[in-house]
């Protein structure tokens, strides 16, 4: 008897009768579906489809992208009446070509502005009906080339200061505190479907949590259409306590839109200024080589402290699941974070939850468990 030939038959009709015998590891917008989108920030390198790896991981783990710099105001209009829309159409044509959920950000910043936006020929500032025009002008342009598409728009970022009180901005001082009812209507009428959401970081601040419930609960007194808060969760190892962010979330779905987690990341690294917490992207300090402990990789204890911090998080996320629409993470893989060099050019950060190398961290493996017991 042949035993060999005996043995590769038995060999592939097995395999033959096992089309499914293939193993799929299970992603984290499979383990999260009916719970919350899962999202991430992506760069221009990854929506031209030149970062093929990190294609790869946004493809297979995420259902939501959003724009994270192509769509702000600097890039879109560099000059009055000059629009750029070449990555933003990029950005845009990848979520649609993967079927992603496509989240626009941000219409009206106070940073990320070009110049020209808040002055004359002269360089003196514009009038209050010069800048509403202007501001009229972007939104529409931008929300309506985009409508159907494009779901949602982070329509105001960042307005609202830590006591609670409003920022002032140019768009505040020159307009008034009008500009964020205007520039909501206006998103409004640009795209009356398209999901509109204030935005904004430090949110756990019980005097940031009572400003915005109180802005938002006066827009709507006027009519408004506000249909959401982020929550921008740029986390450190110990800001914000994790009960203060809950009372914000807590009170943010109390007054009857949805809440999404936005910006998420973890630093793991000191800061130059110790008690503050912000994400001010003006901050900028001096590299100093004790602000950065960490250049060749995390100790294991310290990997694990990381862990259990966003583990703490996602715990939460998922118990308020019925309250939360999307969690985006604020970029794809450590190599790739705006933590690398902010507010400290130079160091070596690790907040996300995918490594230099592109594989995902003892975290996901967690999430995607967590998410099997919760119903």
């Amino acid at each position: 008897m042949n035993y060999k030939l005996l043995f590769l038959l038995l060999f592939t009709s097995l395999f033959a009768c096992t089309p499914s015998a293939k193993i799929s590891t299970p992603t984290l917008k499979d383990a999260l579906a009916g719970k919350f989108r899962i999202g991430t920030a992506i760069n221009d390198e990854q929506a031209s489809g030149k970062d093929t790896l990190s294609v790869n991981v946004i493809t297979q783990q995420f259902n939501s992208i959003t724009a994270e710099n192509c769509m702000k105001s600097e890039v879109i209009q560099p000059q009055e009446g000059v629009f750029d829309f070449t990555q933003a159409d990029r950005f845009v044509d990848f979520g649609m070509k993967n079927n992603m959920y496509i989240h626009g950000h941000t219409l009206v910043w106070h940073s990320q502005v070009p110049a020209w936006f808040f002055v004359d020929d002269q360089g003196n500032d514009v009038s209050r009906d010069v800048l509403i025009e202007r501001m009229k002008n972007h939104i529409f342009t931008l929300v309506g080339r985009y409508k159907g598409k494009v779901k949602s728009w982070d329509v105001v970022n960042e307005a609202i200061m830590d006591d609670g009180s409003l920022r002032q901005s140019k768009f505040y001082t020159i307009i008034g505190e009008d500009y964020i009812r205007l520039a909501f209507e206006f998103a409004h009428e640009a795209d009356p479907d398209a999901v509109l959401i204030y935005n904004d970081y430090s949110m756990a601040h019980e005097d940031k949590r009572n400003g915005v419930v109180k802005m938002v609960q006066n827009l709507r007194e006027q009519g408004v259409k506000i249909d959401g808060i982020g929550m921008q969760g740029h986390l450190n190892m110990t800001f914000p306590p994790i009960d203060e962010f809950e009372k914000s979330l807590l009170a943010f779905a109390d007054l009857g839109v949805q809440v999404m987690i936005t910006e998420l990341d973890l630093t793991i690294l000191p800061s130059p200024q110790p008690g503050v917490n912000s994400a001010d992207v003006s901050l900028d300090y001096e590299y100093q080589k004790q602000m950065n402990p960490y250049p060749d990789g995390l100790p294991d204890s310290v990997a694990t402290a990381w862990t259990n911090r966003y583990n703490e998080f996602f715990r939460l996320f998922l118990k308020h699941s019925d309250k939360i629409s999307r969690v985006t993470l604020w970029g794809v893989t450590d190599n790739q974070t705006w933590r690398n060099n902010w507010p400290m050019r130079g160091r070596t950060d690790y907040p996300l939850l995918f490594d230099r190398n592109y594989q995902p961290k003892t975290i996901v493996k967690q999430i995607i468990d967590m998410a099997g017991t919760v119903k």
